[in-house]
């Protein structure tokens, strides 16, 4: 029997299948979500990863177990399964692991309406029922299973959140790195005025050209060389369940996360003035400088998107961005979309005229490291050692999420991660030298840390 605690992490289920998560304990997570969410029926959907199919049809057997069907939508992005849940107003359970390499499988859960599930929003009580039944399985009842096709449903959805009269011939190139991007972008740009080429389509969960994790540079070597060769006006890099999507300038320039929330954020206040926006805590100080500037009212969250889509049911903010290339928006349901945002940049493209570099330029005022990721033996008290030594040094403190250190020209955010066992250092400073140099300060800091303890 599996624990249950190596896979449950702050706000989705992840491990590698099957020494992690494996067929037993999908079953018993089918009947725990399904008593959890009091529901009569639970909607499910899988990436392409390929023990998907068998953890799928495991957890609608726990859900039947217990008295509840299950309404298989096939494979899809996970801004896909959030929409039907908004949509159809019911819980949905997400299989996938993301950009984790293919050993890996997992669960991202919602309520209905696409309500976010995350330790304080019942996966902690998620994990104790899993347990249950683990021990005790349910049997004996049956339920009503369905399969649901919502694929242009979802397509027109994208498409309401732009003037397609207003879309001008663009030419786009995609990484979808053999994710579900290369089902979803197919799909919305179909019939648009792009010219659009895509890397890597096949739906193929063994990733054989590159990792689906594009916040990584390496991962976005060949679509940097497709939009200089195609001399593309932009390229778009998605994950591997495509609800996140980075942005390449038409020079092949990498854009952070912080600008494109940046640029977004500053297009959703023009249409809608005065209101509120979401930003995590590790997004460039240009976030919440451009929210002020645009008359908006900027809230700074965790990271994570089960914190910021709770954020935004509380403030109403029609808007959110992370540093990750997470992009949260009021009316898909508060959940976050890879394609909804490159749909808006594509717009904002279309009606400035300008190239993506030029529309950046205003927002290009510091300079950031990037997630940097550090394994030490305990990622917690590595932070808390920093802490005091920050204290102790100049540092204003901030615990809003793990630890930011603000030394006025520049700052740092260090945290252990919500879903792997690392230390995620963020550094922020206003040219590339003094960057550089604090990032090896901060680094160095912590491996000598580390060897006193």
């Amino acid at each position: 029997m599996h624990d249950p605690s190596l896979v449950f992490k702050a706000y989705d289920i992840r491990g590698t299948y099957p020494d992690q998560i494996d067929e037993e304990l999908c079953r018993a997570l089918g009947s725990a979500v399904a008593i959890f969410a009091r529901c009569e029926t639970i909607l499910v959907a899988r990436d392409m990863r390929p023990s998907g199919t068998a953890l799928v049809e495991a957890f609608q057997e726990g859900a039947n177990a217990v008295g509840v069907g299950v309404t298989d939508l096939g494979m899809a992005s996970t801004d896909f399964l959030y929409f039907a849940a908004g949509s159809l107003d019911a819980p949905g359970a997400m299989f996938t692991a993301s950009h984790n390499p293919a050993q890996y499988n997992g669960i991202k859960l919602c309520l209905a309406g696409a309500k976010p599930i995350g330790r304080d929003t019942g996966l902690t009580e998620i994990e104790a029922l899993t347990r249950q039944f683990l021990v005790s399985p349910a049997a004996g009842m049956t339920a009503v299973n369905t399969k649901q096709d919502l694929l242009a449903n979802y397509a027109e959805h994208v498409h309401s959140f732009v003037d397609l009269k207003g879309l001008k011939p663009l030419r786009v190139v995609c990484d979808t790195a053999n994710g579900m991007g290369g089902l979803v972008a197919p799909l919305v740009f179909k019939g648009l005025p792009f010219d659009v080429s895509i890397l890597f389509p096949e739906l193929d969960g063994t990733f054989p050209n590159h990792p689906a994790d594009p916040i990584q540079p390496e991962n976005l070597v060949d679509l940097q060389a497709s939009v200089l060769k195609e001399k593309a006006d932009v390229g778009l890099a998605f994950d591997g369940d495509a609800d996140r999507v980075f942005l390449i300038d038409e020079k092949a320039q990498p854009v952070s996360g912080s600008l494109t929330t940046a640029l977004v954020a500053s297009a959703m206040l023009k249409k809608n003035p005065g209101s509120t926006i979401l930003y995590n805590l590790i997004c460039s100080h240009v976030v919440p400088e451009t929210i002020a500037e645009q008359g908006g009212v900027g809230v700074r969250t965790q990271v994570g998107h089960s914190f910021i889509k709770q954020v935004m049911a509380e403030t109403g903010a029609v808007f959110g961005g992370e540093h990750s290339g997470h992009y949260y928006f009021r009316d898909n349901y508060r959940a976050d979309s890879g394609i909804i945002t490159a749909l808006i940049v594509l717009e904002l493209m279309s009606l400035s005229g300008l190239p993506l570099s030029a529309m950046l330029e205003p927002f290009k005022r510091y300079v950031d490291s990037g997630e940097i990721n550090t394994e030490v033996a305990s990622p917690q008290a590595s932070v808390e050692q920093v802490a005091a030594y920050a204290a102790e040094h100049g540092g204003i403190i901030d615990r809003l999420d793990g630890l930011t250190v603000d030394y006025g020209d520049w700052w740092f955010n260090l945290r252990p991660s919500n879903t792997e066992p690392l230390l995620r250092l963020n550094v922020e400073a206003a040219d590339q030298a003094s960057c550089d140099a604090h990032v090896a300060e901060v680094l160095e800091l912590v491996a000598r840390l580390e060897q006193s303890k």
